[in-house]
């Protein structure tokens, strides 16, 4: 075993262009560190509708120039083969460690392979990816970026022609053409070629960003704002400052890139302690409210201030935040489809019943929402939001973070806040309080040991509520096609569990709907509905033995 790791070692040195990388792997094969090397070498990154996403470092099971050099090549061979030769491909990407690198090689190697390859100026949002690629009437975008990934992880994100990512069969069908390519010396990489984009698609994309909010609508909140350490801060407070709002007090800690993100553990609004530089920002400024993006700026997380929250501002959670903008944009008389995936709140389907509104939902991810016919607005639980369809077909967190900060406007001229507006909704369609049970893993067979469990021995209740229903999502249902994924119907409530696509995690959200009477009874009720929500995730987590 030894002798077969070393010669895949040294055959993987032979063609690695970077030289950062071959002197690490050339350390390992000194040190005879089998154990690392047998990591690195134990397959390849698998190409799918997430594109690809993994730790950086030498070898196929790691993020590096070699295995984007392929990942590129095979796009570029699809996409000859579906008769777009010649087609333009525009590439983005964040500032993480080897984006830049990254972005660059696949500019080359669409170049060699007789695309055109355009590039943008500098480390952009991803939604700017999303809006150039139809705005330049380009045949594909790629997006350099592991979003809120930990630092040592970088990804590679695909867009097809009409703005969104890939799904099947086009997923299967670029992996194929990504298996069938050959030594890296027969993969043409031209040092120049393609296009360095000028910041025209950044100004038209802030241009676009007026077509979020209502003309002469109030400007008057007050925020601060985290870009956590990534590419939003500049593109935000361009387009705060083109709408007219108060200019953001920054995160100064957090405001410029740095792919070491040194003051979080992972950069992600939804983790322990990420947000807490923006809350004590907050308590020195009083704003109306803080706004945070993930390192690619595609994510938005809202937080308020709440006197019974530890420190006065509490985070909102992704559905709060999914239906806040739901029922802004019915107040606008917005017509359409709203949609969701399967893991967020069944709220939003009640709000757009009642508005008399398209209700659609998908399965999760953004490729499967940004396809539904007739689209006016979606979101996924995962701070995710799609708030205008015609101009990025995917999330986008700078112009939610612009919705988001209408509808404080709109609020603040009356008297009220986000949490009243929550209230309202409380009490029109009953209390729906949702949370998730996470577990982050070593071993990927801790998440495969699970769900194998739970679909040989299911939950008959949990919480004492009966489990209605259990459906196997790999089957496919009616509306949806085969995913790795269990729901469950309960009394008033949902689960749903399913492995993440972009993460060594488990994620299994949870709904619970407590029906209220009138405005006294909605503390008893979120109480009713937390105490719901801690017994169905200890219950749960009892069943899948994690």
């Amino acid at each position: 075993m030894q002798h077969d790791l070393i010669a895949q070692a040294r055959t993987w040195l032979a063609e690695d262009p970077d030289p950062e990388t071959r002197d690490e792997l050339s350390a390992l094969v000194e040190a005879g560190d089998t154990q690392e090397l047998a990591a690195r070498f134990a397959g390849t990154l698998q190409f799918g509708t997430a594109g690809l996403r993994g730790e950086l470092g030498a070898g196929p099971m790691r993020m590096n120039r070699s295995v984007v050099i392929r990942a590129a090549a095979g796009l570029a061979a699809y996409l000859k083969a579906q008769g777009q030769d010649g087609g333009l491909v525009v590439i983005g990407y964040d500032a993480r460690y080897k984006s830049a690198d990254f972005a660059r090689d696949t500019a080359a190697v669409m170049t060699g392979a007789g695309l055109r390859a355009a590039v943008l100026p500098r480390p952009l949002p991803t939604p700017v990816l999303a809006y150039a690629i139809r705005r330049l009437g380009a045949v594909a975008g790629v997006e350099v970026t592991a979003s809120h990934n930990p630092p040592r992880d970088n990804g590679y994100k695909v867009y097809l022609g009409d703005g969104s990512q890939i799904v099947p069969p086009a997923d299967g069908e670029i992996a194929a053409a990504i298996a069938a390519v050959g030594p890296l010396a027969g993969v043409p990489r031209p040092e120049d070629g393609w296009q360095t984009l000028g910041d025209d698609v950044l100004d038209a994309y802030l241009a676009r960003t007026d077509a979020v909010l209502t003309a002469g609508g109030p400007r008057t909140a007050r925020t601060v704002y985290t870009a956590m350490h990534g590419v939003g801060a500049s593109v935000l407070t361009a387009a705060f400052a083109r709408a007219g709002f108060p200019e953001p007090v920054l995160v100064a800690e957090q405001a410029e890139p740095d792919p070491a993100f040194p003051t979080v553990a992972f950069p992600n609004p939804e983790e322990p302690g990420a947000m807490d530089l923006a809350f004590a920002t907050a308590r020195r400024a009083t704003p109306d409210l803080i706004i945070a993006n993930d390192p690619d700026a595609d994510r938005c997380a809202v937080a308020v201030p709440d006197p019974a929250a530890e420190g006065g501002w509490r985070m909102l959670r992704g559905d709060e935040v999914g239906a806040l903008l739901a029922a802004h944009l019915v107040e606008r008389g917005v017509s359409g489809v709203f949609a969701e995936s399967i893991v967020s709140s069944s709220l939003l389907g009640r709000i757009a019943e009642k508005a008399g509104l398209g209700y659609e939902e998908t399965l999760t991810g953004f490729k499967w929402i940004a396809r539904v016919d007739g689209l006016r607005y979606g979101y996924e639980e995962a701070l995710g939001y799609c708030v205008d369809p015609e101009g990025v077909r995917d999330k986008d967190g700078i112009t939610a973070a612009l919705l988001v900060a209408e509808l404080a406007s709109v609020l603040k001229e009356r008297g009220r806040t986000l949490l009243d507006l929550l209230d309202d909704l409380a009490l029109a369609h009953g209390l729906h309080a949702t949370d998730q049970l996470s577990v982050r893993v070593e071993d990927l067979t801790v998440i495969a040991n699970a769900m194998t469990r739970l679909r040989e021995r299911p939950p008959a209740a949990l919480a004492g509520l009966a489990v209605t229903s259990a459906e196997d999502l790999s089957r496919g249902t009616a509306a949806l096609p085969p995913t790795d994924g269990l729901r469950y119907r309960l009394e008033g409530a949902r689960v749903i569990v399913r492995p993440s696509g972009t993460e060594p995690k488990l994620k299994c959200y949870l709904e619970v709907v407590v029906p209220v009477a009138d405005a006294a009874g909605l503390p008893a009720a979120r109480a009713r509905g937390a105490e719901l929500l801690a017994g169905i995730k200890r219950d749960l987590a009892a069943a899948a033995g994690i």
